[in-house]
C-alpha cells in the first residue's frame, strides 16, 4: 500500500429540497385545500477516523464528496426524504485543514470512532400546505430550500504513536525498529532507504507502545535539502523522542548538533519533548571508544546516553526501560465490585 499522508479535496453538503405546491381536486370529497408537502433536509457531510487505516492514499483518486439532496414535496401532504448523511472514513490522527489560509485546523480526529459534522445540509423549503390560515385559504406560495455549503479542505495525516525515532540517514533506525517489531522496513547500505514513516508495535516488560520511524535529517532538512522535514508532523503526538547516532560516524557529537537544530527549526513543539540519545553500531567499536563518544556527547547538551547496537541487542533493553519511563502507567484491570483481577502467572498448558 501506498504512503500518503496529504490530500486536498473538496466537499459539499445536500441542499434542502423545495416544498410543493399542490392541491386537494378528488371527486365526491367535500373539503379540498392546499396539500403541498414540505421539502426534505439535505445530507450532511461527517468525517469519521476509524481504526485500520494509516494512508490518506484513497483520497487521491476520490477529491470530491457531495451529499445527496433533500426530496422536494409532493400533493396529499408527502413530505420531501431527507437526504443521507455522507460519512468521510479517514485514519485516526487525521487533521481537516481549511484550504483557504492552510493553517486553520477545523477538526483533528485522534481516536477510532470520533465523528465530526463539517458541513450541515440545507433546511427544506416549506409547501404551500404550511401556509394555510384563515384568511389565506389557497396560499400558493412556497419555499425553495436551503442551498448546499461546499469547501476545499486538505487532510493531513499525524500518526499516532508513543515513541519517535530520530537520526540522520544510515543511524540505523531501520535495523533498530526490525530488531523490536515485525514492521519490515527497508534496509541497505545507502542513505535515506526510508522514504516514509513505519510504524512497530514493541513489547518489553508485558508493556506495548508504539514506535514511529521517520525518514533521516540532514543538515538544511528544514529548507528542503533531503526529503525534508515535512515527516516530523508524524511524531508531534510521540512522548518522547529516541535520537539514534551512528557511532561509526566521522563525528557523533556534529550529528547530535544537526539533528537537534533541525528539530528546534521545525517549530512544531519538538525541541521542547524529553529526548533519549542512542549511541547505536557499537558492536563495531571497542568498549572504550564507545564510552569516550558517550562522554563527548553528554559534554554537547544530551542528558543520558545509550549505547546500543540494533543489530545484536546490546544495551537496548536499558533503553526501552528508559522509555517506559515517560509512558503513562499502566492500570490494573478492575472488577464491577471494585475487586481486582488476579493475574494467573502459571504457565498455559492446553491439558
Amino acid at each position: 500500500m501506498h504512503f500518503l499522508d496529504q490530500a486536498k479535496i473538496y466537499i459539499r453538503s445536500g441542499a434542502g429540497g423545495p416544498g410543493a405546491v399542490s392541491f386537494r381536486r378528488e371527486k365526491y370529497v367535500e373539503y379540498g385545500g392546499p396539500d403541498g408537502g414540505n421539502g426534505g433536509k439535505g445530507g450532511d457531510v461527517v468525517f469519521e477516523a476509524v481504526a485500520g487505516l494509516n494512508t490518506l492514499i484513497d483520497f487521491r483518486y476520490t477529491q470530491h464528496f457531495k451529499a445527496p439532496r433533500g426530496g422536494h414535496g409532493m400533493g396529499k401532504n408527502r413530505n420531501g426524504a431527507a437526504g443521507k448523511d455522507l460519512v468521510v472514513k479517514v485514519p485516526v490522527g487525521t487533521q481537516i485543514i481549511d484550504d483557504e489560509d492552510r493553517e486553520t485546523v477545523l477538526a483533528d480526529l485522534v481516536t477510532a470512532g470520533q465523528r465530526v459534522t463539517l458541513l450541515h445540509g440545507g433546511l427544506g423549503g416549506r409547501g404551500n400546505a404550511s401556509y394555510k390560515t384563515s384568511t389565506n385559504r389557497a396560499p400558493r406560495q412556497h419555499q425553495p430550500g436551503e442551498p448546499a455549503q461546499e469547501m476545499g479542505v486538505w487532510l493531513r495525516l499525524k500518526l499516532l504513536a508513543d515513541v519517535g525515532l530520530v537520526g540522520m540517514p544510515n543511524a540505523g533506525k531501520s535495523t533498530f525498529i526490525n530488531k523490536l517489531t515485525n514492521t519490515k522496513a527497508k534496509v541497505g547500505d545507502y542513505a535515506f532507504t526510508t522514504l516514509r514513516p513505519q510504524l512497530g508495535v514493541v513489547m518489553h516488560k508485558n508493556r506495548e507502545f508504539v514506535l514511529a520511524d521517520i525518514p533521516g535529517l540532514i543538515a538544511g532538512a528544514a529548507d528542503g535539502a533531503g526529503i525534508g522535514d515535512r515527516f516530523l508532523g508524524h511524531i508531534e503526538r510521540c512522548r518522547v523522542l529516541v535520537h539514534l547516532i551512528d557511532i561509526s560516524s566521522n563525528d557523533p557529537v556534529e550529528a547530535m548538533r544537526i539533528v537537534e537544530e533541525e528539530l528546534e527549526a521545525y517549530d512544531g513543539g519538538l525541541e521542547d519533548k524529553p529526548r533519549l540519545v542512542a549511541l547505536n553500531k557499537i558492536d563495531l567499536v571497542d568498549d572504550a571508544l564507545a564510552a569516550e563518544y558517550a562522554k563527548e556527547l553528554l559534554q554537547a547538551g544530551a542528558d543520558e546516553v545509550f549505547p546500543i547496537s540494533g543489530a545484536t541487542g546490546k544495551g537496548v533493553s536499558q533503553l526501552l526501560d528508559a522509555v517506559i519511563d515517560y509512558l503513562p502507567a499502566a492500570t490494573v484491570t478492575e472488577r464491577p465490585d471494585g475487586e481486582q483481577e488476579e493475574v494467573d502467572e502459571r504457565p498455559w498448558s492446553p491439558l
